[in-house]
């Protein structure tokens, strides 16, 4: 899938695989890449960007863990967060709605009576 398909849904598909906690940032690329079944990759040049954006604006916090002899950086939601990702899976839902009903109208057009 094309990079552009995921411009403006990055934060949403961020949020969402930290949802049910910390994940270091590979981790992160491997959630989205599991449950698109593979259609979505994202770059670290991609997501390491916007992690960095998520925490300074207080949507994500992050700390460093070890593991073994290596240390990574790990994010989780913060309250501001969850709220956030709750947002954006409401205008998701608007959205795929709206294109939804142009794209498979009920009632195809020039069948209307």
């Amino acid at each position: 899938m094309k990079a552009d398909a995921v411009r403006g849904h990055l934060d949403g598909l961020l949020l969402a695989v930290l949802e049910s906690g910390p994940l270091h940032g590979y981790a992160i690329i491997a959630a989205v890449q599991d449950r698109s079944g593979g259609v979505l990759e994202l770059r670290t040049g991609t997501i390491y960007p916007a992690l960095n954006r998520l925490e300074r604006i207080g949507l994500l916090s992050s700390s460093w863990q070890s593991a073994g002899e290596r240390r990574r950086r790990c994010y989780e939601l913060t309250a501001a967060g969850r709220h956030t990702l709750a947002g954006e899976r409401t205008a998701w839902n608007e959205f795929t709605t709206a294109i939804g009903s142009v794209l498979n109208p009920a009632t195809p057009p020039g069948l209307a009576t």
